[in-house]
């Protein structure tokens, strides 16, 4: 009886590393295991595999703690446990945010219309416009700086033989 008391002692220790990883899924509520040394972003797609139909996706990874700044994890980086009281959980695109929002509106009227007004407007606030007139002006200078370079290089080309030929005769 007394050693049964033990193991669980020897196996919360701090002294032994944890093999693996706990990553809690906000959509599922189901936890997913990963050995220590995974990408976030194999997790990540791995996690959204296994999700049923009509779930929503998972957009990234965070190590989270009450009363403390959340911290995530790229798509490159290394899962992590930072100790006592953090958990590794998932971020749905239900979750908020513009682009949350604007994945949801267009899921729920995917039905109606595959190209639909309000879905163009979204996705025209969520990237800046670019092209503008100085976009153009810069565009039309490296124009005409390009076929004004190509015509120096092809008269100094054209006079290069004449120019050898004044140098070697002086010398």
């Amino acid at each position: 009886m007394a050693e049964k008391c033990e193991k669980p002692e020897v196996k919360d220790s701090p002294s032994v590393p944890a093999s693996y990883l706990e990553v809690n899924c906000r959509s599922s509520s189901k936890i997913r295991r990963f050995s220590v040394g995974t990408e976030a972003g194999f997790a990540l797609n791995l996690i959204n595999r296994k999700l049923e139909d009509g779930l929503p996706q998972a957009l990234y990874i965070e190590a989270v703690k009450e009363e403390e700044e959340p911290i995530n994890f790229g798509p490159n980086s290394i899962l992590v446990s930072y100790g006592h009281g953090w958990k590794l959980q998932t971020v749905t695109e239900a979750e908020g945010g513009p682009r949350a929002r604007a994945s949801t509106r267009r899921t729920a009227k995917q039905e109606s219309s595959p190209l639909d007004f309000d879905d163009m407007q979204s996705t025209k606030e969520l990237l800046p416009s670019v092209i503008g007139p100085q976009y153009i002006a810069k565009v039309l200078l490296a124009f005409v700086l390009l076929f004004v370079f190509g015509a120096i290089f092809t008269l100094a080309l054209e006079n290069l033989p004449r120019l050898l030929l004044s140098i070697n005769s002086s010398i």
